[in-house]
């Protein structure tokens, strides 16, 4: 097919192929053709799945670090202005931000920080955060247990 076109196109004389010969390259493009749909389909499933499952994860990890954040707050006995400050902060929000989401100077956002990282151990922001992620980090969500790979039975000598 693309030989006509190109020698119509260019003006190139030559002679024609037989029909059978024809027939079976149009009957080839047709198979590739549907292969290549298949093989597109197969891979856009498989990748829409993996996505799902990507999804998943991270909203089960979305919900552990909650679950974690919520947990510290009441075992570090954090007031609930010192939860909304502490989560804001973990969010990366400056004193001045935070002070202005709760109506409040920002010299009592200080003194609530202050009290926070006094009642979880640590100096700063960035240890109050990576209390948190070493946490998560250390039991892995999802994990599934590792497959057990193929027995090998030995035989006696």
């Amino acid at each position: 097919m693309l030989w006509d076109i190109l020698g119509s196109v260019l003006g190139i004389n030559s002679s024609p192929i037989a029909w059978v010969y024809y027939e079976l390259a149009q009957i080839g493009a047709v198979i590739g053709l549907i292969l290549g749909v298949v093989v597109s389909a197969t891979l856009l499933l498989r990748s829409i799945r993996k996505q799902r499952a990507a999804e998943e994860s991270l909203r089960l990890a979305s919900g552990a670090f909650m679950d974690v954040l919520h947990e510290r707050f009441a075992e570090w006995e954090l007031t609930p202005a010192e939860k909304d400050v502490a989560l804001f902060s973990i969010k990366g929000l400056s004193t001045a931000d935070i002070a202005s989401l709760r109506n409040t100077s920002e010299g009592t956002v200080k003194a609530q920080t202050n009290a926070i990282y006094r009642k979880a151990g640590v100096s700063g922001r960035p240890q109050l955060l990576s209390l948190f992620i070493d946490e998560l980090m250390s039991d892995p969500i999802g994990e599934v247990a590792p497959k057990a790979g193929p027995e090998v039975i030995e035989k006696a000598s």
